[in-house]
């Protein structure tokens, strides 16, 4: 996915942007950037890879090099970034997010009036490079960016950085993604993570709106463009994507997730599917605080059978080479067999997807003795690629589990049918469940419900982003 952090200070300013950035390192694993301005030496930019060494590793020895009170950095899953752009607007550094769905057209669009685009070694072009140029068809950055976000099919939340030393923040016109606003005594930082800015002594002062957009200095902010009344927020922020301890629109990650497990354990109860085990647990590390909310409500003891060795290998730090990445996936897992042999286990994971990963898991769970292994997913069956900030990067439908065995149920007639599959109380559910089951070695499955899922966030459901598993806008 990808985030950003940026400040705008009276003082120096290196330290925090550099601690700010590395701080949203779980929402990206490619590419990484800070750029630095200073009234004397003007910006100051480094980009580097972290496919293969952490953000932190990367960037220390350019520490000395970054000077000024404003500055910002980003995490890209994609395209190196930020890039320091120049046309009649100005010199601008630009860091942008989300998903561009028609970059084709809009690339032909651009060479049609004989503009030319720097091709990757892909021969792809930079998303950014093409948001600075949508942004630079227009008289202000302002109506620049609002123009970007028109063309764009999909998502696109950005910050630049200007030649004046400020920041200009904007969310995705309809809020997919969040962007907040934190305080301290010297100036503002604007940031993805809320947490990210609470750990450096800045404190909560905004939370932008849907297709907001805020000026940001060292003495305060301004709204450029205020926001919409429409909003999808993604569900999966609070599912997966989000760190513990952050808040978006209000609702913390952490407790939103106690009460997700909580709810399904109580569903479960309902309709007699709460199995006789001997622990529930969570997988490592999202489905943690699922499995807790679970095993509380459910009143079946927590345990965790395995742990993630992660100080060698954090997620951010993963090879290039496919066999070497599930080789170390495989060596990441670190079985407690006192609470695996011969036990019953229950583990709730943050999200089923294409399920191979998670095969690997059960695999191995068996292999150290598990006598029965029962899985719940703490979201309802993904359906949908995502089109607006690519959680799922399956490049089709049918690459996705539950989608995939819809298919090998009933044939193209199925998908008719998806919200039927999609609730494990129909027949049409309990079928796709037990298939699930006997591909992937589970005693027994379950899914989280939409409603359950909506209500363990809490905000109003028209707001949350759910077209993943109903496919609806």
């Amino acid at each position: 996915m990808g985030a950003f952090f940026g400040v705008a200070s009276r003082r120096e300013i290196a330290l925090d942007v550099f601690f700010g950035v590395d701080y949203h390192s779980h929402l990206g694993t490619r590419r990484a950037g800070m750029v630095m301005w200073d009234a004397h030496k003007g910006f100051t930019r480094e980009i580097h890879s972290i496919e293969n060494t952490p953000f932190r590793t990367k960037f220390e020895k350019d520490l000395p090099g970054f000077v000024g009170n404003v500055g910002m950095g980003c995490i890209s899953d994609s395209d190196p970034q930020p890039l320091m752009i120049r046309s009649h607007l100005g010199v601008f550094s630009l860091a942008t997010v989300g998903a561009v769905n028609n970059a084709d057209q809009l690339v032909e669009s651009f060479t049609g009036v004989g503009h030319q685009f720097m091709a990757m070694s892909s021969g792809d072009v930079n998303i950014t490079e093409l948001v600075g140029a949508l942004i630079n068809t227009q008289d202000s950055l302002v109506e620049g960016i609002q123009y970007a976000q028109e063309q764009i099919e999909g998502s696109l939340t950005l910050l630049i950085m200007t030649e004046k030393g400020e920041l200009i923040a904007a969310r995705d016109r309809m809020g997919r993604l969040p962007v907040l606003i934190g305080r301290d005594d010297d100036g503002y930082c604007v940031t993805f993570e809320s947490f990210a800015y609470g750990k450096l002594g800045y404190v909560d002062e905004h939370e932008l709106g849907s297709g907001e957009i805020v000026r940001i200095t060292p003495e305060g902010y301004e709204v450029l463009a205020p926001a919409r009344d429409e909003m999808r927020i993604c569900a999966f922020l609070w599912v997966y994507y989000g760190y513990p301890n952050s808040n978006y629109e209000g609702v913390n990650v952490e407790t939103m997730r106690y009460r997700n497990g909580a709810i399904m354990a109580r569903d479960d109860a309902e309709h007699g599917l709460l199995p006789d085990v001997d622990y529930v647990a969570g997988v490592p590390d999202s489905g943690l605080p699922h499995g807790i909310g679970y095993a509380t409500e459910s009143g079946k003891p927590f345990a965790r059978p395995f742990v993630k060795y992660t100080p060698t290998w954090p997620r951010s730090f993963m090879p290039a080479n496919q066999e070497v990445r599930n080789r170390v996936a495989k060596m990441k897992q670190i079985p407690v067999p006192e609470l695996i042999n011969g036990k019953r286990l229950l583990f709730v994971d943050d999200s089923i997807v294409r399920g191979t990963q998670l095969r690997e898991t059960i695999d191995f769970l068996y292999g150290a003795g598990a006598a029965e292994i029962h899985m719940r997913s703490a979201c309802p069956p993904i359906m949908y690629g995502c089109k607006y900030l690519s959680f799922s990067r399956s490049r089709s439908d049918y690459e996705l589990i539950a989608r995939r065995k819809v298919l090998e149920l009933e044939g193209p007639e199925g998908e008719k049918h998806l919200d039927e599959y999609g609730d494990g109380h129909t027949e049409r559910g309990k079928c796709m469940l037990k298939a699930i089951c006997e591909e992937m070695g589970f005693d027994s499955l379950n899914y989280q419900t939409l409603d359950g899922l909506l209500d363990a966030i809490g905000i109003d459901r028209k707001l949350v982003c759910t077209y993943c598993w109903s496919g609806k806008e």
